[in-house]
């Protein structure tokens, strides 16, 4: 069963991105951002949709021009998410997509240029309760800094950020929150750290351009995994070069080996070997496809022989401990009297799965509606 998590947040002061609470505790927020283009409106609006269906937070959408902005208006008239805004230089998009309804401008209050355009952007969102994410990037530092510095550094990198974050706190605009992203693990890490010390306001974490899917996930977790080990991270994005679904699923898997949030199957599984009674692998691939949709934290254990299944079994909600023939099946850390026949696992696993799921979001539903019955 699940255990007790012993991160240790830090603390951050809460903004509201639509009906997402970030920062101050709530918990961490897995985003992704849209790879189509932001004109094609049903494209975007189908990828939005199937990133909500994994369980995406928010979604960060480019609009780099008035056109998108038009777009980016349809798309917000059909789409559930909050929907972060990505603009770079031109003020007046900011304002536009703000009046369609974004909910949060990924915009640098000093890419935009002359004072008052900074100013009627954080007024504008001042006006509209919309926070602003300052993103900063290894990749695109100012030339100055890159001068200063000769190459991104950890510091090069927090004092980009200070920059936009002198000017906001300037306007008296403390509703923002903040990334310093690089493809490097180290450059990323250590530039958060700095900054974590640095800000009261939520970090937004990622390692840009971390590769493809295989490379990138590996990269982004230990990353990120490093910074939310140390309780550093509010809301997160894996960027992979792949489908953006792959990264909502991606960031849960690395929120859910850490015991920091908990949604869908938590899959305990060996890697297989001589002592196996049934293909492990082939069972927990098709089992992992099939049951994508069920979003109730749980632990499922699916192990080989008799060694070490029975233990992992008894500490899972669901566990399968591999016999000859037919393999005992534990519910709850109890073994029960039925035995699965060998040769038909993975459908009797998901009806039983499926039936058990079924079962714990019932009993948190009464939970819930006792806790607010009484208070």
């Amino acid at each position: 069963m699940q255990q007790q998590n012993p991160i240790k947040r830090r603390n951050s002061t809460r903004i509201q991105v639509g009906d997402v609470p970030i920062g101050g505790g709530a918990p961490i927020a897995v985003q992704s951002m849209t790879n189509t283009r932001t004109t094609d409106v049903d494209a975007t609006v189908a990828q939005i949709r199937s990133l909500e269906k994994v369980g995406a937070d928010l979604v960060r959408v480019s609009v780099p021009t008035m056109d998108a902005a038009e777009a980016f208006k349809q798309i917000r008239q059909q789409v559930n998410l909050p929907l972060i805004a990505d603009i770079h230089f031109d003020y007046r998009i900011a304002l536009k997509v703000a009046e369609y309804g974004a909910d949060c401008l990924r915009i640098n209050p000093g890419n935009i240029g002359k004072e008052e355009r900074i100013r009627s952007v954080v007024d504008c969102a001042r006006d509209k309760n919309i926070p602003i994410r300052i993103g900063v990037n290894g990749g695109s530092l100012e030339k100055e800094i890159q001068e200063k510095y000769g190459e991104p550094t950890p510091e090069a990198l927090v004092e980009s950020a200070m920059r936009h974050v002198d000017i906001l706190d300037r306007l008296n605009f403390d509703q923002f929150k903040v990334s310093v992203k690089a493809s490097d693990v180290f450059l990323s890490v250590g530039a958060y750290r700095l900054l974590a010390s640095q800000i009261d306001q939520p970090l937004h974490l990622g390692i840009t351009e971390a590769g493809g899917a295989r490379a990138g996930a590996v990269k982004s977790a230990i990353g990120l995994g490093m910074l939310l080990s140390e309780g550093i991270g509010d809301t997160l994005r894996v960027s992979l070069a792949a489908d953006p679904v792959e990264e909502i699923k991606v960031g849960f898997d690395i929120l859910k080996s850490l015991r920091i949030r908990s949604r869908g199957i938590n899959f305990i599984a060996c890697p297989s070997c001589s002592r196996q009674e049934f293909d492990v692998i082939n069972t927990v691939n098709q089992l992992e496809q099939r049951l994508e949709d069920v979003l109730t934290p749980m632990d499922v254990s699916v192990i080989g022989c008799v060694v070490n299944g029975p233990g992992e079994a008894e500490a899972a909600h669901l566990g399968l401990a591999g016999s000859n023939r037919k393999s005992a099946i534990y519910e709850d850390g109890v073994r029960q009297k039925e035995r699965y026949d060998n040769d038909n696992l993975v459908d009797q696993l998901e009806a039983r799965i499926r039936a058990k799921a079924s079962m714990l979001d019932e009993k948190n539903r009464i939970d819930v509606t006792e806790v607010s019955s009484e208070s």
